[in-house]
């Protein structure tokens, strides 16, 4: 942890992490609140849509691969903000395309370059707090996604009414530049002591070595609690709406109110997987059962999501997918933490870019079954199915290849044996 900086200090960069993924959210939804606009001035069809989409998921994905190493190897400070400003570049690109062509390149560009967030996020709690406070802001952290989930919708289509279609893209850009500069004024260069573990810049040193992390059991934990629970979040947020459409015949008018309730529930339940493990360890309960027992009790949350199929009443449905959504965000922002917890500062980012790298693979797996249970007229059973038990697969996983979680020693960067 950085140590020399007052709280004061502390809060604003938790503020700059939060406006940072708030922002990569609201970038990455604005094509998509104004396909309409835009189909109508390109003449796309739904498959140049589909191209685009792919094109962005498929980049992130692999992008993961690399933006994880790239902050450990520089230093959060310099890393996150390269990051953010290369998104915000690729979304202000969007305003200068007009093919199809274009389009795909630029979504490419975004992706890779959004995929940054994650692993900055999880390496700016780990910076800048000790262990016992990392649950809270992570979880203050992960809730930043949902509010971009619901600022987006309010405020692009109007702003492209307003401006035109190009004005909403360069403003949403323009105001990831301007977090740049807030960033790096607000950061410090280094920490008090030059190369501590943990510095904003001081952590950077030799690349992690990823043969020896997928030797590492630790490592091989995030892949499993990432791929099993992502690929619930990636296939709720792009069928969702769809759900609703084909199970209770509501008009893509009606659907907003029950899908903004959700996205709620899953910003509260962000908030609450930092709340439960911080109270449970400044109650004395170590960080092997506070985590643990934490991801149980949000495993066990979201075993009623496949109840959806029973009930005929939307706002039913809307609850039960809320309680899902609030589950899997309690759930993601400990598996966070997790990561945070058993790494060394400087091997967080690659780590945590490896589970995300899993967890977006999988994620695009569990939409592509969907297409398929969709077309062969099995509708959303086997998903809400996975959906349900996904979660105490991931917790068991986790178990069974790290039986006890233990906080890694500041500045060690060991990696653990291979055998129990």
């Amino acid at each position: 942890m950085v140590e020399g900086i007052g709280n004061t200090r502390r809060l604003l960069i938790v503020g700059l992490a939060f406006t940072a993924i708030m922002l990569n959210y609201v970038d990455r939804q604005i094509i998509a609140l104004l396909k309409p606009m835009l189909q109508g001035e390109f003449g796309w069809s739904d498959r140049d849509y589909s191209h685009m989409a792919s094109a962005f998921q498929f980049c992130a994905a692999v992008a993961f691969l690399g933006t994880g190493w790239f902050i450990d190897r520089i230093g959060l400070r310099r890393g996150f903000a390269i990051g953010v400003g290369a998104w915000s570049l690729a979304g202000m690109a969007h305003a200068f395309v007009g093919s199809v062509g274009g389009f795909v390149g630029v979504r490419a560009a975004l992706g890779a370059a959004e995929s940054i967030g994650t692993p900055a996020q999880v390496k700016t709690a780990a910076t800048y707090f000790p262990p016992e406070q990392r649950s809270l802001m992570l979880g203050v952290g992960n809730m930043a996604s949902n509010f971009g989930a619901v600022v987006a919708p309010l405020t692009i289509p109007a702003l492209a009414l307003w401006l035109g279609w190009r004005a909403a893209f360069l403003i949403a850009g323009g105001l990831g530049l301007l977090w740049v500069v807030a960033w790096l004024f607000v950061t410090p260069r280094t920490s008090r002591t030059p190369g501590a573990p943990g510095a904003a810049d001081g952590d950077r040193g030799a690349s992690v070595p990823w043969t020896a992390l997928l030797r590492d059991r630790r490592q091989w934990a995030v892949i499993a609690a990432k791929a099993l629970s992502d690929q619930v979040w990636w296939f709720l947020l792009f069928f969702m709406p769809d759900l609703f459409h084909r199970m209770f015949g509501m008009s893509q008018g009606s659907l907003g109110v029950p899908i903004a309730m959700i996205y709620f529930l899953a910003a509260l339940g962000s908030l609450s997987g930092g709340i439960l493990p911080t109270y449970l360890l400044r109650r004395g309960m170590d960080v092997n059962r506070a985590r643990k027992g934490s991801m149980l009790l949000y495993a066990c949350l979201i075993l009623p999501v496949p109840l959806v199929l029973l009930t005929g009443d939307p706002w039913v449905a809307a609850g039960l997918l809320g309680l899902g959504l609030f589950a899997h965000q309690g759930f993601s922002t400990n598996v966070f933490a997790m990561t945070a917890d058993i790494f060394p500062s400087r091997m967080i980012g690659t780590a945590i870019g490896i589970g995300a790298f899993a967890g977006n693979l999988s994620g695009m797996g569990m939409i592509e079954l969907a297409g398929w249970s969709l077309d062969n007229g099995h509708g959303y059973t086997p998903l809400l199915l996975i959906c349900g038990g996904s979660y105490l697969v991931a917790l068991l996983l986790i178990h069974l290849l790290v039986p006890k979680l233990v906080v890694a020693e500041p500045g060690i960067a060991k990696v653990a044996p291979t055998g129990h």
